[in-house]
């Protein structure tokens, strides 16, 4: 490559999309360089199972999405993305009971918890309310002086405490499991502090944003930035294999979009040695096992109500999900885990043949695990809805290694670019208002190992662009 370009972005998942996207509307010549065939990282789409059905290959529902700041400021709408919003944002099915509803209306997601709505409204209520007050500083780094401080004090003050421990302030059962199911988003031992965070922003995020889909797979999304980027001149090859500065053109600022690891490996002796320790003492999270299905029907839950959910959380108690996930985080296999599943195609026509489904679901595991869970998940799913196995007309399943594969980001399985723990959430790779900048050499971490972390929103790039117009493009 002779070229020269303002900024060049290693990587093109979300985040390294939207760290372009922004750039090259600043006016800066940028160029994406991804090793896969495909841009997109964690937000692809693909035929699967059969033909006709289209599958997320990693993310899937987007609440983040839906409250990007990043997002909010480009004109994906303009390029393809619409966001579509199932009947409910979430339901949790229960044993003999009800299944739990988180509604788009936190007023009837209240009432519908019965004895367990005033401490809803008590935990929740007033994360929803400050939600314009507090987006920005909780999808960016935790070390910088906030914008709204009482109001992030409101948050912080539940945000710290583990998910385990603030499912307590709930009497029942019901509210309970619907709050820890959240909170087990973060895949950590949910005794773990801040863990809780998780399941703040999740729930705050049904009532003012939802759980939408994109329309037609989160591939829509990549595809959308993709636009904007060659819109303003932007460039994007795939194929293409970045193993050392070397092999990149000449710029002014270089951004990845990968793994901390191989941000390290490929900057090596350019990147300070305190920033590059600290990308190689980045902890990883467990991994992922997932399974794809083509279904011959919509999955037929025992509480009906389940059926309008884009999210379903699949796993029993508050007490069993964090039993499960604690035995995840000790490196063993529960019987029972905690299973997450989509069904996009009950709000998304487009993504199965007429009278025929798609389903999505993943459960956690330990990293680099080769056990095949796909039983023991389908078996959760049958569970709570009886039948469920007879839809199934074919699956695919991704197993930890194959979602490396896929997305070279996800070591082991690792979907979160490292554990959320208390130490990586403060210096996620370091403890610095701007912890995207390699010290001050033009190199920056723009990935999910960067804040706020795991999801798609493209923040971690959006700040990333940020700073380089700050310090190498101005």
């Amino acid at each position: 490559m002779t070229e020269r370009f303002d900024a060049v972005v290693v990587g093109s998942g979300p985040n390294g999309l939207s760290a372009a996207a922004h750039l090259a509307r600043a006016g800066r010549s940028v160029l994406v360089v991804e090793a896969a065939d495909q841009i997109g990282g964690g937000s692809r789409t693909a035929p699967l199972t059969l033909p006709g059905f289209r599958h997320d290959v990693c993310s899937a529902i987007h609440p983040l999405g839906a409250a990007s700041p990043a997002f909010a400021a480009l004109p994906l709408a303009e390029h393809g993305l619409e966001w579509v919003h199932p009947g409910h944002p979430l339901a949790h099915p229960r044993d003999g009971a009800p299944a739990v509803l988180a509604q788009r209306s936190l007023i009837a997601t209240i009432e519908g918890l019965g004895p367990d709505g005033p401490a809803y409204r008590a935990v929740i209520g007033s994360i929803a309310d400050d939600w314009d007050l507090t987006v920005d500083s909780w999808l960016g780094p935790v070390v910088r002086v906030p914008r709204h401080p009482l109001a992030l004090a409101r948050f912080g003050v539940k945000a710290v405490r583990s998910g385990a421990g603030l499912a307590r302030r709930f009497p029942g059962d019901a509210g309970r499991a619907l709050f820890i199911g959240c909170a087990a988003h973060s895949i950590a031992s949910l005794r773990a502090p801040f863990t809780s965070a998780v399941g703040l922003v999740l729930l705050a995020a049904a009532h003012r944003v939802g759980w939408p889909a994109a329309r037609g797979g989160s591939g829509a999304i990549a595809e959308a930035l993709a636009a904007v980027i060659r819109s303003q001149g932007g460039e994007i090859r795939t194929g293409v294999v970045i193993r050392s500065l070397a092999d990149l053109p000449p710029a002014r600022a270089v951004l990845f979009d990968t793994s901390a690891a191989a941000m390290s490996r490929i900057a090596d002796a350019a990147l300070p040695r305190r920033y590059r320790r600290a990308l190689r003492r980045l902890e990883p999270a467990p991994g992922s096992f997932k399974v794809d299905w083509a279904l011959g029907g919509p999955i037929p839950w025992a509480d009906e109500r389940v059926a309008a959910a884009g999210t379903v959380h699949v796993g029993g108690s508050c007490r069993e999900i964090a039993a499960a996930e604690e035995q995840v985080v000790r490196g063993e296999h529960p019987d029972r885990p905690f299973v997450l599943v989509a069904q996009q195609s009950a709000f998304d026509e487009t993504r199965a043949p007429p009278g025929a489904h798609t389903g999505w679901g993943y459960c956690h595991v330990p990293t680099g695990s080769t056990v095949d869970m796909t039983e023991r998940i389908e078996a959760q799913i049958e569970r709570f809805a009886p039948g469920f196995r007879d839809l199934i007309l074919a699956r695919r399943v991704h197993a930890p290694a194959d979602l490396e594969r896929i997305n070279a980001n996800y070591t082991g399985g690792d979907i979160s670019g490292g554990a959320v723990s208390a130490r990586q959430i403060i210096a996620r790779p370091v403890a610095r208002p701007d912890p995207y900048r390699a010290g001050r050499t033009h190199l920056y971490l723009c990935s999910a190992s960067a804040p706020p972390g795991a999801g798609v929103h493209g923040m971690a790039g959006y700040h990333a662009a940020r700073s380089a117009l700050r310090h190498s493009l101005r």
